[in-house]
């Protein structure tokens, strides 16, 4: 069986393809085997086109540079492990304080065959800045903290001989060794400024995952969001992403682990207009909902932080409690992070975040990781004069009426908020309370949605004017059309 890993973080995403070893199998129901043979290796960096691609002699020199130069950027002690040109693939060199370039020499071509094109004799040189340095470190980290992908291959931990290191012992003192989870905690720290620097101690085993309790709260008054949402369980916003990792803090006193998206909003700023956020919710839950097929495998909910990009790309995630990170492949979201091959660079665009929840009921909550901030706005041009409002109102109802038929098992008022466009023609819709979203296969809206566009998982057209209208189907079989006044 073929199985795949994914590491992805805002600016990098290391693709893992192997297959899992039978004879080493205990458990041939795991659902999550283990990959344990490793077939191919790509590492996709945002502002090129083409990834990194190589077998298992590449990815073992890439986590070996990328652990080392991680390193000695911390201490500032030179790691020759970062430098190896005669025996690594992989190498670092540093430019500037801001400035990395990633050496990729050619593997070699094993005798008796024809060189591959895929092995370019010259090598490959890429430039990163620091946050994209930061990210291949993060997910470096991830893998390593993925019990069930290539656990045999461990990073062997040697501290940076003394002779690299001068005579300056305050120098030394900043030697960090990069275990798991300590160098992108490190990194992040000193990039950041968030956190002080770790003191020096030997390597530790991987220490157990902590969680953080602090978490963004959203204000009670705020109005319903686009999907379901969760508010009696507090969020722990500092726990690792995709897959499960170790968290270490170098000090009992240190802050909790900066996640990818918070170190992300360092850099750029973040969607906080409740429109946008409005309009950013349906469009994720529209990309996610339709995914996850496998709703009943789930024993208790998994709950991520979400970051998306301005146009719905879903650019990075992170499990905020231990479930999720063992259930991450229960859920599409690895399936539909943006590719940073075919996709431009996210490291300077606005980030929205979003809590998402898959609720062992099989439900999917998707809510704006901060709430609403006030009351959102419909996103986009509006039809407003009185009388195409009332002609497009009438019309609406009619269609709505000649397609609704059956007795209503529902037991309370079904609310939504449809939009047409200057034709009479379903536009756009969303449920506006919890019935709506449970009932909705008894209205007629995914069908009359569906016959135009396709799908009912369309995004919603914001250049053509649209009339805005609230429709509500009550349990008596009533239909109410009026026109839209706004959230509630």
């Amino acid at each position: 069986m073929n199985i795949q890993r994914k590491y992805s973080l805002p600016n990098c995403t290391l693709l893992l393809e192997g297959l899992s070893d039978a004879s080493r199998a205990a458990h041939f129901q795991e659902l999550r085997p283990e990959l344990s043979i490793l077939v191919n290796a790509e590492c996709y960096l945002s502002n090129h086109n083409q990834p990194l691609v190589g077998g298992r002699e590449f990815f073992e020199s890439l986590v070996r540079a990328v652990s080392g130069y991680a390193q000695e950027f911390l201490s500032n002690v030179p790691n020759p492990q970062a430098h190896n040109q005669d025996s690594e693939l992989v190498e670092f060199q540093k430019i500037d304080p801001n400035r990395h370039r990633l050496i990729v020499h050619s593997e070699s071509t094993p005798d008796g065959f024809e060189s591959n094109p895929n092995y370019n004799k010259s090598p490959i040189q890429i430039d990163l800045n620091t946050v994209q340095l930061f990210d291949l470190v993060e997910a470096v980290d991830q893998f390593f903290a993925d019990t069930q992908t290539l656990p045999e291959l461990s990073l062997e931990l040697q501290p940076v001989a003394r002779r690299y290191g001068g005579a300056n012992r305050a120098l030394l003192k900043q030697a960090v060794p990069a275990t798991i989870g300590v160098s992108s905690l490190a990194v992040a720290a000193i990039a950041f400024s968030l956190i002080p620097p770790p003191e020096v101690r030997p390597p530790q085993p991987k220490p157990e995952e902590q969680t953080s309790s602090a978490t963004p709260s959203s204000n009670s008054t705020t109005p319903p969001t686009t999907t379901p949402t969760d508010t009696s369980t507090p969020i722990n916003a500092a726990t690792p992403t995709s897959t499960p990792i170790a968290v270490a803090t170098p000090t009992a006193a240190a802050k909790p682990t900066v996640t990818d998206l918070e170190a992300l909003l360092n850099t750029v700023p973040e969607i906080t207009d409740a429109s946008q956020l409005r309009l950013l919710n349906r469009q994720v839950y529209n990309q996610i909902n339709p995914a996850w097929t496998n709703r009943t495998a789930l024993k208790q909910d998994l709950v991520y932080r979400l970051g998306v990009a301005a146009d719905g790309a879903i650019v990075g995630y992170k499990a905020v409690n231990k479930d999720a990170n063992q259930g991450i492949e229960l859920t599409p979201l690895p399936n539909l992070l943006y590719n940073p091959a075919s996709r431009p660079s996210v490291s300077n665009e606005p980030i929205a975040q979003f809590k998402i929840v898959f609720t062992n009921q099989g439900v999917l909550e998707v809510s704006p990781w901060r709430g609403y901030l006030k009351t959102p706005e419909v996103v986009g041009s509006k039809i407003t004069e009185p009388k195409a409002v009332k002609n497009l109102n009438q019309k609406l109802y009619k269609a709505i009426r000649q397609n609704w038929g059956g007795t209503p098992t529902f037991t309370q008022d079904l609310q939504y908020r449809v939009a047409v466009n200057k034709d009479g023609t379903i536009a756009d819709y969303e449920p506006l309370n919890q019935f709506a979203y449970d009932y909705f296969r008894e209205t007629p809206l995914p069908k009359m949605f569906q016959a135009i566009y396709g799908s009912n998982v369309a995004a919603p057209n914001n250049k053509e004017p649209l009339a805005h209208y609230q429709v509500v189907f009550k349990p008596s079989g009533k239909l109410e059309v009026t026109a839209w006044k706004g959230y509630k």
